[in-house]
């Protein structure tokens, strides 16, 4: 059993490259660069190490605020 610390580049047959986000005797999180944050039983997952570099994800914008709708004739009854 192979733990990986966080911040390593690993690859995976199936979800391709990520990095993994939490790694212990039970579990390893990954977020992959395509295929989003997956979660493997650690005994059994098969990872590489590769020095690819993660993609520059966008930055986030600020949510709108919500725009309050008021029910239309409710004041009329």
């Amino acid at each position: 059993m192979k733990l990986f610390t966080k911040g390593n580049r690993v690859s995976q047959a199936t979800y391709g490259t990520g990095t993994v986000v939490s790694s212990d005797e039970r579990y390893t999180v990954i977020e992959f660069d395509n295929h989003g944050r997956r979660v493997f039983i650690t005994d059994m997952v098969t990872l590489g190490k590769t020095d690819e570099p993660a993609p520059n994800k966008p930055a986030k914008g600020r949510r709108k605020k919500a725009v309050k709708v008021e029910a239309e004739g409710a004041d009329e009854a």
